[in-house]
């Protein structure tokens, strides 16, 4: 008797440390800046878990950058997948959120005049790695490199609801 007490709350620890760190079903928004040789970016971004370590996501960014040579504007439109890693390395604390993933995107390029070297809009595909911290429940810090709708990385804040 005392073994299956023992053993069931041995299971009821795993189980409740495991779904501390599920994304299934949570829905998370994340902005702010990011790295490019074209100016400086900004982005916003919608995340929802449909699996314990997965989760889709849209995002959208925009860039302005202006030389003495031309002006551009570009403007970009993503989704993205992303396989969080916390289970999977047996992270335990809720505060971190590890995660890899791919993103499809559509880049609208706006040059002002035939500048010849000008990038034709189009679609891309990225990856990303990156990282949350939850500094409360609610709000982490996020780093990001590679991928999105951005080229080199990003920094930002994330809400999670």
């Amino acid at each position: 008797m005392n073994k299956s007490i023992l053993l069931f709350i041995c299971l009821l620890t795993i189980v409740t440390i495991h779904a501390q760190n599920t994304i299934k079903g949570k829905t998370q928004v994340n902005a702010g800046i990011g790295l490019s040789q074209f100016g400086v970016p900004v982005y916003i971004g919608l995340d929802f878990g449909v699996h314990p370590d997965v989760s889709l996501g849209i995002e959208g960014s925009y860039r302005k950058h202006t030389n003495s040579s031309f002006n551009a504007n570009l403007l970009g439109i993503g989704g993205n997948i992303n396989y969080h890693f916390n289970s999977l390395f047996k992270i335990k604390s809720t505060e971190w959120d590890i995660y890899a993933g791919a993103t499809l995107g559509y880049w609208i390029w706006n040059w002002d005049n035939n500048f010849p070297g000008a990038n034709e809009s189009g679609i891309g595909l990225s990856g990303q790695l990156g990282g949350r911290y939850f500094f409360n429940p609610k709000w982490a810090i996020n780093l990001e490199l590679g991928g999105g709708t951005l080229s080199g990385g990003k920094l930002g804040i994330t809400h999670r609801f």
